[in-house]
């Protein structure tokens, strides 16, 4: 599948915000949106007042961003949760947040979302004992994901849980990182465990036209 394999702080400097996309560097002062925070191009001031179907546009890409999602899939996930019941938008967020590569990243065994799809890429990521090698592969109540019992994939997670410590892990993840590190998915997120700050009405209005 395609995938966007361009310089990730344009993104971050797009969107006018930090999507933390290179994990605990963009907490560091080589973070490129905190020395450049204007918009990528030859521009060097930003533009005046955005169009009504720009600010709707933005705020669909921050979330693909965010996420690591292209264009054809996030279409797919409107879609299901246009079929789901509930708000559309909050269920759009609870879907993007089920991925399974989100689900790695939140519990630190990756410090980014492309860190963490690497891992679950390269098959160091167990679902209920099983392999999975699927970034999207939607998580459920009760799944319990675990780092494969391999020198070289726990390497590479206790390297990760030790430079992101301190990292506040979401109310609806547990994880133990004693031993093999693993977690365990409690509930369904909601929209309200998305650390995104996104006004997901203004994607509903933008997809539904």
């Amino acid at each position: 599948m395609a995938r966007y394999t361009g310089p990730v702080c344009r993104l971050c400097r797009r969107d006018g915000m930090k999507l933390f996309l290179k994990g605990t560097r963009c907490d560091t002062a080589k973070c490129a949106f905190e020395r450049r925070d204007s918009p990528p191009g030859m521009q060097q001031t930003r533009r005046g007042k955005l169009t009504d179907y720009a600010i709707h546009l933005r705020e669909k890409q921050k979330v693909k961003h965010y996420y690591g999602v292209l264009e054809r899939q996030f279409r797919r996930y409107y879609s299901e949760a246009e079929r789901l019941k509930g708000n559309t938008g909050d269920n759009l967020l609870t879907l993007l947040e089920r991925r399974l590569d989100n689900v790695v990243h939140r519990l630190g065994f990756g410090l980014s979302r492309s860190a963490a799809r690497q891992l679950v890429n390269h098959g160091h990521i167990t679902v209920n004992g099983r392999a999975v090698d699927i970034p999207s592969y939607q998580v459920r109540p009760g799944d319990v994901i675990r780092v494969k019992n391999k020198a070289k994939s726990l390497d590479r997670v206790r390297q990760a849980l030790g430079e992101g410590s301190g990292r506040d892990i979401p109310d609806y993840l547990s994880v133990d990182s004693e031993g093999v590190p693993e977690g365990i998915v409690g509930r369904l997120p909601s929209a309200d465990d998305v650390s995104l700050p996104v006004q997901t009405q203004l994607i509903v209005e933008l997809c539904s036209r």
